[in-house]
């Protein structure tokens, strides 16, 4: 071996002046992103170098190679140092003296470092039987030591990679896979893994893989800018938090966003939403063309010996007509020879809807021909374009691929302009599971399930799409949207009357939902005013269709079939009404005979009465097309009947039993019930709902012996729930929004609607009903649930005289709640 044939390092910084280096380049303002990240390898390229060149005179034969990351020149402010010592086994001895020379200063400096020593051979053997380590060594780049050994290896890794693609590739596949299906979505999460989530730095790195393999590759668009972005919100995330971490939890984003020059801590989600959107459509794509070019090789030579010869043996390729310039071919939707989008405006539609129907994907050449030359639609829309769209949008699950199809070359804006400000928008909300604008697509795939339920399904399904259309906009997004879904539904094509029942949808698709669970029933006032706000038994059908696909569309907890009962006796009400029956006074609700038992009980005994019932609910949509384990049977525990003599202090009492025993309140009713005829008193009836936190359920038995002494004073809840907390206090976490509490005006005319929504915690409901006791006021009926980690609660309270209270005073009533929530 000649001298040429070994690279001489440059002599690098020492320990200490690296480690100065390395922090003035980490602290100074003026390089950011990739210049920071090329400047720190570059300075770590020189600093190894130089241990390497002090540790041995003579590197013939042996190399320092930096893989991975390291080796692509990615070093992020806390990144490890991928590092393999490559040598050809002639003095291992040597060889390990000269590992510990080089490993130890790193350790010494506090850096992550993975580390091998391999000759090429074993490092080719690993890399045969670990992917991973195989993906690594794509990216070998050499530091210091023998050239031509690092050169040899490169080329050996690259032409195995290779050769193996179709047996590596999907391995490869199915490892993106399992990790999808345990990180989840980065486009969806709110405290995301950067790295390995679905559309993160791992997605990445094995799209570089597949373009290795010179099999397949990746659509290249934005992908660069995408992976860049994600570097610089991991920088930023490593030196805000001072950690290795890829996981942008909650209590950093206003810090990265900030780092990054953002507006806020939603512009950074969205922008790390837009990267993982670019790609994750570009890993769909890519592995659909490498499933596609694995099955064109086992089939040719098939195809060829049947064949004989014929066309050269080359195969042909079916083209199965979907739609007018619409073909199908090898198991995607691309364009027809004789398509001439620029003369067909409908086209794009046309083929998205006949896609979706075929549950096809939509080639990446057909979209993009599409959205580079297909003629803007005139305005409004002709009714073609308008049915191909409520078509695309009644396809169900296959809705969601062709629209990311759509949105991934811009023709969804193009299509909706308002689609953009909804477009990657964060929700903050634990219920939600998905982005605005998936939540919209995920809600008309609900609804492609109920259509036989409303007399319109274009309109359901375009008020689907609309909803939420008004997120984004300053101020109530119902009232936004409103006005939006009105100029939408004309610029498509619908007529005036159309257009009104449209925007009506969208202003009250909250309405039905939170009426039926936080309002009194049985009040009159209640069923008029969503009668007046729906005001036809058409727009009632619509809008009852609508509330369940959107709360199935939110996520689990959103919708139970409790909530699917209230609001069906809701909508059954307000029908009566709009069919010209006006509401009466309430009548008293007749109880069921376990209701009546207990009522009777509890008077003869003049003392509390329980029943414990496990609950299982069952799917919310059974029917319903593509339902997913979430959409399973609902854990809601059990549920627990407590019939008491009419007195004062009963909510806070069995409120704090059940915070006592660790019991979590998922909903909550408290109504007076009637006594059979010739029982002259009243009892109160509380139907709960409630799951243990942990551990079991405590025995009924136990539970009325506790609430038998909240009731009489022996049992002091609010020391006893103090000395927990202060045994166990809460970790700090992400500081909830205040409290807000409200007085509903015009709500009930017999008595006084109290709101209150505020952060969930154990004895919540406890603190809420000692504070209306102390103000004096009687609780009529309560309606309490809780949404991901938010209580959403309504009280009708009266004075003594049983009237509704004074403006003033049900003002001050809801001060003094708000202030001892704050307290």
């Amino acid at each position: 071996m000649t001298s040429t044939d070994v690279t001489q390092p440059a002599e690098g910084p020492q320990p200490g002046g690296y480690a100065a280096a390395r922090l003035r380049l980490l602290t100074e303002g003026a390089r950011t992103g990739p210049p920071r990240r090329r400047a720190l390898a570059e300075l770590t390229d020189a600093w190894l170098a130089g241990l390497f060149g002090a540790a041995t005179a003579h590197p013939a034969g042996v190399s320092l190679v930096a893989v991975g990351g390291y080796g692509r020149g990615e070093l992020s402010p806390r990144s490890d140092l991928d590092l393999l010592l490559l040598h050809d086994g002639r003095d291992d001895k040597a060889v390990a003296a000269l590992a510990d020379r080089l490993w130890y200063p790193v350790w010494d400096l506090g850096l992550d470092l993975d580390h091998s020593v391999r000759t090429p051979q074993q490092a080719r053997k690993t890399a045969g039987e670990d992917l991973k380590v195989h993906l690594g060594l794509l990216d070998a780049r050499h530091l210091a030591g023998d050239l031509g050994l690092t050169t040899a290896l490169r080329t050996a890794v690259l032409a195995d990679w290779r050769n193996q693609a179709p047996k590596r590739l999907p391995e490869l596949r199915d490892l993106c896979a399992e990790r999808a299906e345990r990180q989840g979505e980065l486009r969806f999460l709110l405290e995301p893994d950067l790295k390995e989530a679905r559309g993160g730095l791992r997605d990445a790195t094995a799209l570089r893989a597949v373009a290795a393999s010179w099999l397949a590759d990746a659509p290249r668009e934005g992908l660069d800018d995408a992976r860049r972005r994600l570097l610089d919100v991991r920088d930023a995330l490593h030196l805000a938090t001072g950690r290795a971490t890829d996981r942008l939890a909650l209590q950093e984003h206003d810090e990265v966003a900030a780092a990054l020059g953002l507006l806020d801590a939603d512009a950074l989600l969205r922008q790390v939403y837009e990267a993982a959107r670019v790609i994750s459509y570009a890993g769909d794509v890519t592995w659909r063309e490498v499933g596609r070019v694995l099955r064109a090789r086992s089939v040719r030579p098939r195809l060829r010996a049947l064949m004989g010869g014929r066309n050269g043996g080359k195969p042909v390729t079916e083209r199965s007509p979907l739609a007018e310039g619409v073909v199908e071919q090898d198991g995607e939707v691309v364009l027809a020879r004789t398509a001439r989008p620029e003369r067909d405006p409908v086209l794009p539609l046309r083929a998205a809807a006949a896609a979706a129907q075929a549950g096809l994907p939509l080639s990446l050449h057909a979209v993009r021909r599409l959205a580079a030359t297909a003629r803007p639609l005139p305005t409004p829309w002709p009714a073609e374009a308008r049915e191909q769209l409520v078509t695309l949008l009644g396809s169900g699950r296959p809705t969601v691929q062709v629209w990311e199809a759509l949105e991934a070359e811009g023709l969804v804006t193009r299509l909706l302009p308002d689609w953009e400000r909804v477009r990657c928008r964060p929700q903050r909300n634990a219920v939600h599971l998905w982005t605005v604008d998936r939540h919209l697509i995920e809600t008309a795939v609900r609804a492609a399930g109920f259509t036989r339920r409303v007399h319109r399904p274009d309109l359901l399904l375009v008020a689907a799409l609309l909803h939420d259309i008004g997120k984004g906009w300053p101020g109530d997004h119902s009232v936004a949207g409103e006005t939006i879904a009105r100029d939408v539904a004309t610029r498509i094509g619908f007529d005036r009357t159309d257009a009104a029942v449209l925007a009506t949808l969208v202003r009250h698709h909250l309405l039905l939902v939170e009426t039926a669970t936080r309002r009194d029933l049985d009040d009159p006032a209640t069923v008029r005013g969503v009668a007046e706000a729906v005001g036809t038994e058409r727009t009632l059908e619509l809008l009852h269709v609508l509330t369940e696909a959107d709360a199935l569309a939110t996520g689990p907890a959103a919708w139970s079939s409790w909530r699917g009962a209230l609001v069906a006796d809701l909508v059954k009400r307000v029908a009566s009404v709009l069919a010209g029956d006006p509401p009466g006074e309430p009548a008293a609700a007749t109880p069921t005979a376990e209701q009546e038992r207990l009522a009777v009980e509890a008077f003869r005994t003049g003392g509390p009465v329980l029943a414990l019932r496990a609950r299982a609910e069952p799917p919310a949509d059974p029917a319903a097309a593509d339902a997913s384990p979430a959409d399973g049977p609902e854990p809601l525990g059990v549920e627990l009947m407590i019939a008491v003599p009419d007195q004062a202090g009963v909510l806070p009492a069995v409120a704090g039993v059940l915070a006592l025993h660790r019991l979590t309140v998922r909903t909550a009713e408290l109504r007076s019930v009637p006594l059979p005829d010739g029982v002259d008193g009243s009892v109160l009836l509380l139907d709960w709902r409630v799951a243990a936190q942990y551990g079991s359920l405590p025995q009924a038995a136990r539970l009325r012996s506790d609430l038998v002494r909240a009731l009489d004073g022996t049992l002091d809840i609010a020391a006893r729930l103090a000395e927990r907390d202060a045994a166990h206090p809460r970790r700090r976490g992400v500081e909830p929004p205040s409290p807000r509490v409200t007085v509903a005006p015009a709500a009930s005319r017999l008595a006084t609607v109290i709101e209150v929504r505020a952060q969930d915690a154990p004895g919540l409901l406890f603190r809420l009903g000692r504070a209306l006791e102390a103000a004096g006021v009687r609780v009529r009926s309560a309606h309490v649930s809780t949404l991901g980690a938010n209580a959403v609660d309504a009280f009708y309270v009266t004075g003594h005289g049983g009237a509704p209270l004074p403006g003033e005073e049900a003002a001050s009533v809801a001060r003094g709640l708000e202030e001892s929530l704050r307290g």
